[in-house]
């Protein structure tokens, strides 16, 4: 079984010599003694999907063939899309742990949809995920722990929920990222943590593969040579990513909301095209959970919530989080989408890349070591 996203920075935090953290990935054989790590997250950068972005990306080509840094494949926590797996990766923790269960979840007692992208202060962060994080625990510890991030990104609730603990630095529009994030590596020991969405945000609007696509890995393999080149004699880089992706064509697009058999029951509608969690009226599971099952029949795995968890799809979930899973969980198999227009901004019907399901495409992230 690959590592997962969740055993990331408890091995960096060990690299760094925290007391209490396990270098579950073997880290340290990979990177040595070191006393700066920089953590630099692509979103979107999946496993299986860094063959095709070779052609544009020299470095990630070089890392391909063996020729440079190491290479493992780790797994992302489910379901495969940035808010859990954010939250995967700073609290070191499976989503039924944080909470942080989709990329919209129901609020219990409520018919609102939280999406987690736009989420400020209601719900408060620390009550939403009351896992501790390991920037905290590295600050804790006396480590320093930074995140270089867009200015847009500081105060949210994600970023909160992910993050807490970190010093914050913000980044102008324009700004030279890697240079930033190579100058706070600088500046003091410690963790640096990056992010970058260009490659997701060019694969949900122009599809895996699009000349768009290609021109946002070499933007990302730009970036990640700079990060190289800055590199302190003591330090070290880790690329990893919260999940990969697949295009989805028209004929394997369902809108929920054009079919009165799949809207029948439904109270509130969360989760995403590729993971819907259905949250049902009084009395309504049975009937739902048969009409979907018929319906997508050998193009989702339908399932009651307490199915799901029994799975173990979320990891041990807390009694507190049960309520933000669907009554009915579905996944979708093969390149299926389940859209719901009624539900969600237009713009989500006009992607044509997503994740979120438990396509080894989707789930399948690099661990890149370059020193």
């Amino acid at each position: 079984m690959p590592g997962s996203i969740c055993d990331i920075l408890p091995s960096v935090a060990a690299a760094l010599g925290a007391p209490g953290a396990t270098d579950q990935l073997g880290l340290r054989e990979q990177i040595g003694e070191v006393r700066r790590v920089a953590v630099v997250l692509v979103d979107g950068l999946g496993y299986h999907l860094l063959p095709q972005l070779a052609q544009d990306a020299p470095l990630l080509a070089s890392v391909l063939a063996g020729t440079t840094g190491q290479l493992t494949e780790l797994a992302c926590t489910f379901p495969s899309t940035t808010p859990t797996s954010l939250v995967s990766l700073g609290t070191g923790a499976p989503p039924g742990e944080h909470g942080v269960l989709g990329f919209t979840l129901n609020v219990p007692g409520t018919d609102r949809v939280l999406t987690h992208i736009f989420w400020r202060d209601d719900p408060p962060p620390a009550t939403w995920q009351p896992v501790p994080t390991w920037f905290e625990r590295l600050r804790d510890a006396g480590i320093a722990a930074r995140a270089v991030l867009p200015e847009m990104f500081i105060g949210s609730g994600l970023t909160e929920a992910a993050y807490r603990g970190a010093e914050f630095r913000s980044t102008a529009k324009g700004e030279h990222y890697a240079a930033r994030v190579a100058a706070e590596l600088v500046a003091a020991p410690g963790l640096v943590y990056g992010y970058t969405a260009a490659l997701d945000h060019a694969a949900h609007v122009s599809g895996i593969g699009s000349p768009h696509w290609q021109t946002a890995a070499a933007k990302v393999d730009a970036l990640l040579r700079h990060l190289v080149e800055q590199l302190p004699g003591d330090a070290a880089l880790v690329v990893t990513a919260d999940h990969g992706g697949l295009n989805v064509p028209d004929p394997a697009r369902i809108d929920l909301d054009a079919d009165p058999r799949l809207r029948a029951g439904i109270r509130v509608v969360a989760g995403e095209p590729r993971v819907r969690y259905l949250h049902t009226e009084a009395g309504a599971t049975a009937d739902v959970l048969a009409a979907w099952t018929e319906l997508l029949a050998g193009r989702a795995v339908v399932q009651t919530r307490e199915q799901a968890v029994a799975a173990g799809l979320f990891g041990p979930v807390r009694e507190e989080h049960l309520a933000r899973i669907g009554d009915v969980v579905v996944t979708c198999t093969g390149d299926t989408a389940i859209l719901a227009t009624e539900h969600e901004p237009p713009q989500t019907a006009q992607l044509l890349g997503f994740h979120g399901g438990l396509n080894p495409v989707e789930t399948a992230i690099p661990l890149i070591t370059l020193r």
